[in-house]
């Protein structure tokens, strides 16, 4: 049986929620935090007061070609490589503070 640390546990919940409320799905917080699938279920309707959307991201390259706030995606890399470089943050972290700019 793993411990948990309530401090590392409220921190996941806190990055979760920063998460959620930049529009993130499901999947990305899955992947970012450690908290069970059922958890975060149970946060994203607390916070959104819905359901997470269901189905699947555009996966053709056309669609990124096409897309028109790719200006805004460029932005977004360049804040999110230059926190990267410039701070100790965590991954996720940086990409956070980044799309929050």
């Amino acid at each position: 049986m793993r411990i948990k640390s309530i401090v590392s546990e409220s921190m996941q919940i806190q990055r979760a929620i920063a998460l959620i409320k930049l529009g993130a799905r499901l999947q990305v917080l899955e992947s970012e935090t450690d908290l069970s699938y059922e958890r975060l279920l149970r946060l994203y309707k607390e916070v959104q007061g819905e359901s997470p959307a269901r189905g699947m991201l555009p996966f053709s390259t056309d669609w990124f070609m096409t897309w028109q706030p790719n200006i805004h995606s460029s932005l977004f890399l360049n804040m999110y490589e230059y926190l990267d470089k410039t701070s100790e943050l965590e991954e996720i972290d940086g990409i956070i503070k980044a799309y929050e700019l």
